[in-house]
């Protein structure tokens, strides 16, 4: 029964990763180098000939050491004696910032391995988060490291920038362990490197059974009661297809489900059926997130197959039956994983598992006669080692080319499911001959939510509110909407006060607010990186307003010193242009906001800002300048639908500063939209911004539009 296809993929990735092999076999090479050589230099033979003939001994002790140490050599902390001085002469070398030779080299070999990832898809290098950890990682930047990598934990679940660093985060933590300056971090580095099998975890010196950071008693499974319809849903006979649908059907909230089928000769069996990581919006205490796909990558003791163990013990197996595993994604991997476990195997017969969207070529099962099977479309980049795979007995694997090769679509479960009827049936006819002694009736279906440990929800105190689920053109949104992590910079402009009348409806009650004889106009620029409707870039034009029912010349001096939910001014929205199809929807069908689609490259993180947006005709690069703290930036946003309008308040945390005299400059290449249309009617290119108000790092939430009668 077993089988292997393999089809080949595109020339210049595989070039790129066999050059990436080559290159870290060549840094492995150096490495053994650096390694004799530093064991001639400690030889109790050298050090003894330098005793007795110190002019000759002692000279070559120093030509070992430069030859170690130099930079023109093998570099400064290749010093791999494993105690004493060598130790103390590495770990010196390190903090000093001389990376080794060989360090470097494998480094390149693992850019490589980025390279081969974006060539096969382009879009993730436009995407925020990996821009952010990519660029810190590879720059040895370490506080920013740090900083993105947590980022990145926070966003648990958020569909296009999770997913996109998933399929490389191996590379980058290996490349962060290459370079920092903690020596007890390399062995784990250079396994993930050479693709080798881990002996220490991916976070410097911590040895891979801390990785799983909650001890071996947390985790839980709770049996609940499937929704009506999702029961309805759930499959009577046993079949491939019919455990995938039933993973469909519980994907994204943390259950798996048990299955007990009465086979064709009469035995009862049980199927466990685990979906793979929640999409969406952030997760609290499930361990069917991105953290918990990371440590089942890594690890084969994890939240997810503890929890899973659990479910299987709290249905009450008894101890002897035949088992077949089911998995999706991060749900193959935590089975897989399970399998792995000699007592687990020796409680259960595990007949069977079946992993969709996971690589299983490298995970042995503890008991040989285990058939496992794993399916792959050559566009899902699921993240996994490039260890050694091959045919084995008792394995299927199939790898195929998909019809789309838009990531994370093609990781669907749904997609796989449609590809299994059309694209590949004979890999569908396949796994349901190996699995036909689960072909009969399903006597009993029980769904089991796991849980992780007790943490509190994303964003706790201030993101913690309620909320309230709208329909869209795009689909469900809860608002308010929350930011998780996100940055900003609001260029404020003074302008023509009529100019900025024009560009308002026309209506009475919507009059620009006078500082002076001038009124505001504000361009601001956001980068949101994790947000309950996913990751999106933000250009909006917006013009500051008086109170819609009484105005008076000191409102906006008054509102400065009240809450935000007492304001009476704020910015009436003239244009927005956002990087999604969903930040669209919910700017104009929840806030009643003029929006746009458009791409744009924003960093707004660093001393310099930069704004690239080809096709809107908008950028905007340079510094702020000095700055000062300034109290949290609230605002109030209107919009207009029909004949109301909608006022929209938006509630932000984080460390804003006030920058007087701000160096920056609008550039504005011929007019593509309405945005790039309304500032060259205002000529703000033609000037530089009076005051910038900027926020690297900040959370926030928007709550629903309140239409007023106006």
């Amino acid at each position: 029964m077993a089988a292997h296809r393999r089809a080949s993929g595109p020339p210049a990735k595989e070039m790129l990763r066999d050059c990436a092999r080559d290159v870290v076999a060549v840094a492995e090479g150096i490495r053994e180098v650096s390694a004799r050589t530093s064991s001639v230099l400690f030889s109790p033979a050298l050090t003894s000939s330098a005793r007795r003939r110190p002019r000759t001994g002692l000279a070559a002790r120093w030509a070992l050491l430069r030859t170690l140490t130099n930079k023109q050599g093998l570099g400064g902390s290749a010093i791999v004696a494993p105690d004493g001085v060598g130790h103390l002469l590495g770990a010196a070398g390190e903090a000093l910032g001389r990376e080794s030779l060989a360090a470097l080299v494998a480094v390149t070999s693992l850019r490589l391995r980025i390279a081969a990832v974006l060539l096969d898809h382009p879009e993730f290098g436009h995407d925020p988060g990996m821009r952010r950890l990519t660029d810190a990682v590879t720059a040895d930047h370490g506080p920013e490291a740090v900083r993105a990598l947590r980022a990145l934990f926070k966003d648990r679940g958020a569909q296009r920038s999770l997913s996109a660093l998933a399929p490389i985060l191996a590379e980058l933590l290996a490349i962060r362990g290459l370079l920092d300056e903690d020596p007890l971090s390399d062995e784990t580095a250079w396994a993930l490197a050479a693709g080798r099998e881990l002996a220490a975890g991916p976070v410097s010196g911590l040895d891979a059974a801390h990785l799983s950071v909650p001890g071996r008693g947390d985790g839980a499974a709770q049996a609940v009661e499937p929704s009506a319809q999702e029961a309805r849903s759930l499959a009577t006979e046993g079949s491939f297809l019919g455990f995938l649908r039933n993973i469909d059907a519980l994907t994204g909230d943390g259950r798996v489900l048990v299955q007990e089928v009465r086979g064709p000769d009469g035995v009862l069996r049980y199927v466990v059926q685990a979906p793979g990581t929640a999409a969406g919006r952030p997760r609290d205490d499930s361990p069917q997130d991105f953290a918990g796909a990371w440590r089942n990558l890594f690890l084969t003791d994890s939240p997810y197959t503890r929890s899973i163990l659990l479910a299987i013990r709290a249905h009450g197996i008894p101890r002897g039956s035949d088992l077949a595993l089911v998995g999706h994604g991060e749900g193959g991997i935590a089975l897989l994983n399970l399998a792995q476990d000699d007592e687990f195997c020796r409680a259960y017969r595990v007949t069977h598992v079946v992993a969709v969207g996971a690589r299983a070529d490298d995970r042995t099962p503890a008991d040989p006669r285990t058939w496992v099977a794993g399916i792959t479309n050559r566009y899902d980049i699921v993240p996994a080692l490039d260890g050694p795979g091959g045919p084995h007995s008792n394995r299927y694997r199939v790898d195929y080319t998909g019809p789309t090769r838009e990531f994370p679509h093609c990781h669907l479960l749904r997609v796989y499911i449609e590809h299994l009827e059309t694209v590949i049936p004979q890999a569908r006819a396949d796994v349901d001959r190996a699995l036909t002694p689960y072909r009969g009736p399903v006597e009993r279906s029980r769904v089991y939510r796991l849980r992780d440990r007790a943490r509190p929800p994303e964003g706790y105190p201030f993101l913690a509110v309620p909320t309230t689920s709208l329909v869209t053109s795009a689909g469900p949104v809860d608002v308010p909407v929350r930011y998780y992590d996100s940055s900003a910079a609001h260029l404020c402009f003074p302008v023509d006060p009529d100019v900025a009348r024009s560009l308002l409806p026309d209506v009475a009650w919507l009059v620009p607010t006078r500082l002076g004889r001038r009124a505001l106009a504000v361009l601001s620029l956001y980068e949101h990186r994790c947000t309950t409707i996913g990751p999106y870039t933000e250009l909006g034009l917006s013009v500051l307003v008086d109170d819609l029912w009484r105005p008076h010349a000191y409102d906006l001096a008054a509102d400065l010193l009240r809450r935000a939910d007492l304001r009476r001014t704020g910015r009436y929205v003239v244009s927005l242009a956002v990087g999604t199809e969903e930040a669209r929807a919910v700017a104009e069908e929840v806030w009643a906001q003029p929006a746009v689609r458009g791409t744009a490259d924003v960093d707004l993180q660093g001393r310099e800002l930069r704004v690239h947006a080809p096709e809107l005709g908008v950028s905007v690069e340079g510094r702020p300048g000095p700055g000062a703290r300034c109290p949290e930036p609230d605002w109030v946003l209107y919009g207009r639908r029909g004949g109301s309008t909608v006022r929209t308040l938006v509630r932000t945390h984080g460390r804003p500063r006030l920058h007087a005299r701000p160096r920056l400059r609008l550039r504005l290449d011929g007019a593509h939209g309405p945005l790039a249309r309304y500032l060259q009617i205002l000529e703000l290119d033609a000037v530089r911004p009076g005051f910038v108000l900027t926020s690297p790092r900040f959370v926030a939430r928007r709550s629903a539009g309140a239409v007023l009668p106006r």
